[in-house]
């Protein structure tokens, strides 16, 4: 289980780690879109460390609605309408909780996963973070069905989660700025895959 103290402790890490890798997940973009992922994610990460105070002590919702909203009007370029409608929706699917198990991570994963599609009008297999998302889901939800360990499951949604990079390096982007090279794109990875990644990461090492 997840308290909202922790959650919060989840999200300064992942800014953190954001900053990090800034540049590097700049440079990814750069090769197949516009250059802006990890300055303008790092930027939208910054501001939500500056909500913290108004965060503390509230639900595991509002806290995710917060950093939800915050980067959609922080962030630039599509990452932030993509990533802000993400955490809005998996807020508004555990409002109200001071508490999430894996459930309700489920829940949440589901609910961004609509987001990220209506609003990108975007599925699997396009050469997106959803490359990462989507399998990600799928395995935490099947070695939980078999060991009902939340560790494991997590661990396994990282190993998805990864492995959703790779396979981006190896299709044609038909989405976004990264489209316009076509075929040009094969070979390299997704940031949005890889910053979701990163997130993912950091919450299985943490839970």
């Amino acid at each position: 289980m997840v308290n909202n103290v922790k959650l919060l402790e989840m999200i300064k890490v992942i800014a953190a780690k954001i900053e990090e890798e800034k540049l590097f997940l700049t440079e990814l973009d750069n090769v197949i879109a516009d250059g802006d992922h990890g300055i303008n994610m790092a930027r939208g990460f910054g501001k939500v460390l500056e909500k913290f105070p108004q965060m503390e002590g509230k639900d595991c919702g509002t806290i995710l609605k917060t950093v939800g909203m915050t980067l959609v009007s922080t962030v630039g370029g599509a990452a932030g309408p993509l990533y802000g409608t993400a955490y809005m929706q998996a807020g508004a699917a555990v409002a109200g909780k001071e508490e999430l198990g894996m459930e309700d991570m489920f829940l949440m994963l589901e609910k961004a996963i609509a987001g990220i599609m209506m609003r990108g009008k975007s599925t699997t297999g396009e050469k997106t973070m959803l490359d990462s998302i989507c399998p990600a889901l799928e395995a935490m939800k099947a070695e939980y069905a078999a060991s009902g360990d939340a560790k494991k499951a997590l661990a396994a949604g990282v190993k998805a989660a990864e492995e959703g990079i790779e396979y981006t390096k190896t299709i044609a982007a038909t989405k976004g700025r990264a489209s316009y090279i076509g075929e040009r794109s094969i070979g390299h990875q997704d940031p949005g895959a890889t910053s979701f990644t990163m997130m993912l990461t950091i919450i299985s090492d943490m839970a």
